[in-house]
């Protein structure tokens, strides 16, 4: 699948989600546990999230227009934020569902088929975030990486809710059913604010990470021993895209044919190492001091 689009991973992140929805809301309808039911509660926040996804990517993909001239796709993070709020919602819902059982303990009937639907449900998200978490970092996707971390979430709420269910068969403390829907609860939303911190981090024209930075910084030290410097060095991330701009700094006596070349060999050895990426290069001239008085923007 090393050539598929990161949409065709959304949409399997959809039919992942409507099977594991069925799934876990058998679980639930055979034992009446609410902890199951906020695990298929979670599951439904994936399926809703997934198609936010879908619409997220679509938008992202379009090219530039004369409205967006630096293309459309920052969409991403607005899919990823979405993600973590329905996160926060789901959270709410399983402590709606949950706190009335703490004061009016339910028997858990026919544990052991909702246990195997659950663990299906488990074995399927799991092996999906795995594809998802590779796709994303190949193809710089935020969505599918929030997607990943999302489902992986899901799969630890899973084996925690199906360790505490078989702790209540054992135990017949039936109030451990609610508080397990409870914990759920709080671990979802640890996920959803870390999402929704990291959207709004991107917003706000978030850098680079720094691994990338540092190559940049490989690529232009060589530079210095041919009189050349540079500052002013920026970098942000949309999406799957990414900007650098800096200003060269060059001898005075340098024609414009060679500052142009440099530009442009600096310009090619970026975009060669680093897929995505847009290069915005200023040249000036070393000795002039206005040269120099910009270089803390």
């Amino acid at each position: 699948m090393q050539n598929k689009s990161a949409r065709f991973y959304a949409f399997l992140s959809i039919g992942a989600a409507l099977l594991t929805i069925a799934l876990k809301l058998g679980a639930y309808l055979l034992t009446n546990s609410v902890g199951f039911l906020s695990d298929a509660l979670e599951s439904g926040v994936n399926l809703i999230a997934a198609i936010g996804a879908v619409w997220a990517l679509t938008e992202a993909a379009k090219p530039p227009d004369e409205e967006h001239a630096y293309g459309h796709s920052k969409a991403e993070y607005f899919s990823s934020g979405f993600e973590g709020a329905l996160i926060l919602v789901a959270a709410v819902g399983i402590a709606i569902a949950a706190i009335p059982r703490l004061f009016n303990p339910q028997p858990v009937e026919q544990l052991g088929l909702g246990l195997v639907l659950s663990l299906i449900a488990s074995a399927i998200n799991g092996g999906l975030a795995l594809v998802l978490l590779k796709a994303g970092k190949r193809l710089h996707s935020i969505t599918l990486r929030a997607d990943a971390h999302h489902l992986l979430t899901d799969v630890w709420t899973s084996v925690g809710v199906i360790l505490g269910i078989l702790l209540v068969s054992v135990t017949n403390w039936l109030i451990l059913d609610p508080l397990i829907a409870l914990l759920v609860a709080a671990n979802i939303v640890w996920a959803g604010v870390k999402l929704i911190q990291e959207s709004g981090s991107a917003l706000l024209d978030a850098s680079i990470p720094l691994v990338e930075r540092q190559m940049i910084n490989e690529i232009l030290s060589p530079y210095d021993r041919q009189q050349v410097q540079f500052h002013a060095i920026r970098t942000r991330m949309a999406g799957t895209m990414r900007f650098v701009s800096f200003h060269i700094l060059v001898p005075g006596a340098w024609t414009v044919q060679q500052g142009h070349d440099l530009c442009e060999e600096i310009e090619s050895a970026i975009c060669q190492a680093l897929p995505n990426m847009n290069v915005f290069t200023h040249l000036e001239p070393l000795e002039d001091p206005k040269s120099w008085t910009d270089q803390e923007l």
